[in-house]
């Protein structure tokens, strides 16, 4: 399987995804700036891989932090989740993981007041750092099991022979593990199931063409690229059986944030009675925004649509609106899969409930 990020000794290992599909380049760093400006300019992507890179990257801040003292060591963690988070607003995992290191820091800092400082696993600042580097560790390899999970509930959604569309990357590369979206294809493929793969170039970056048909080609799934307008020709006459996408937060009824041009899609799905299923984690799902509309959209350089990858297309000075997102509304989505299983609207219902029971499951420490 691709590793997209991992942790190798004091640094962090990442593959360079602007680099693809030509060149499969590989970063190492043990600074948290380098790591912040890898996601900023999508070295790093992906809702569930942003989570597991600012975990890591916060073990990097306080790796190199000379700070001694709770007031001190906790000014250094805050410096350094504030430049993290600064780095893409819409991925809810970002900020997500970086609350979870936050809270598993308060938790050393109030367990020193119930034992003495021999007794305490985290006793001494390079002790917090390993606590927090177990913490960032466990992120990573339950996303890796969120991942898997989503596979095998996604898979009872594909019959046995399926043309399924999928717009942008949702597979190794933007995840921890084998991914979201893309796992429910890998695992369908890898139950015998014939399977082939029409996946948007999804402009203007083109992380369909660039990223899914490099991963699928390694996997070897049968995959066609197409252009982004092509998809509703290819719904009509290639039979399309379902789409699959994935999401970079999804409100409290069901309203989802993705890479631009998934509204589209879902559009398009609807008009031909093709099911539109979007996957992801619980991580992904932030119950504080109740609808789409309260969700923020990250807008990005102009550059990326008049001068793609160094070539001008359009006239200097141009106006340019480049949205990174769209909100694809719940009443779009067929079923939202999830590692905990497959939610049906209504969403605000099936949501809450899910939602309940992951917190149930970490306040317990057991699945319920």
């Amino acid at each position: 399987m691709i590793r997209s990020i991992e942790w190798a000794g004091d640094r962090v290992r990442f593959i360079d995804q602007t680099k693809l599909p030509t060149e499969e380049m590989y970063i190492e760093t043990d600074r948290p700036s380098v790591l912040a400006e890898a996601i900023t300019s999508l070295k790093i992507r992906g809702a569930p891989a942003l989570g597991v890179a600012a975990a890591y990257g916060l073990v990097l801040g306080l790796q190199h932090s000379k700070a001694e003292g709770w007031e001190k060591l906790t000014k250094s963690f805050e410096e350094t989740a504030s430049m993290l988070q600064s780095t893409r607003p819409t991925a809810v995992n970002l900020s997500w993981a970086i609350e979870r290191m936050r809270a598993r820091l308060r938790q050393i800092h109030q367990s020193w007041g119930l034992v003495s400082a021999n007794q305490s696993e985290c006793n001494s600042p390079r002790d917090i750092v390993g606590c927090l580097l177990d913490e960032a560790k466990a992120i990573h390899r339950e996303d890796e099991e969120m991942c898997a999970a989503i596979g095998r509930y996604g898979n009872d959604l594909v019959p046995q022979r399926a043309a399924i569309l999928t717009h942008c990357n949702t597979g190794a590369l933007a995840t921890g593990g084998e991914g979201t979206a893309q796992a429910i294809i890998t695992t369908a493929a890898a139950q015998g199931k014939n399977i082939s793969v029409y996946a948007d170039e999804t402009r203007p970056l083109l992380q369909g063409a660039r990223l899914t048909a490099w991963e699928l080609q390694k996997q070897r799934i049968a995959v066609t690229l197409i252009t982004d307008n092509a998809a509703a020709f290819v719904m009509k006459r290639k039979k399309i059986d379902l789409v699959v996408v994935g999401a970079d937060r999804i409100a409290a009824n069901g309203d989802t944030a993705n890479k631009i041009g998934t509204y589209n899609v879902a559009i398009i799905a609807k008009e031909h009675g093709i099911p539109f299923y979007v996957a992801a984690p619980t991580s992904t799902i932030d119950v504080s925004l109740l609808h789409g509309e309260m969700i923020p959209i990250e807008e990005r350089q102009a550059n990326e649509v008049t001068e793609g990858f160094g070539t001008r297309s359009a006239p200097y000075g141009v106006n340019v609106f480049n949205p990174a997102f769209d909100i694809t509304p719940g009443g779009l989505i067929t079923a939202i899969v999830t590692e905990r299983g497959v939610l049906r609207p209504p969403y605000a219902v099936s949501i809450s409930e899910t939602m309940k029971g992951a917190l149930l499951k970490t306040s317990l420490g057991k699945d319920v």
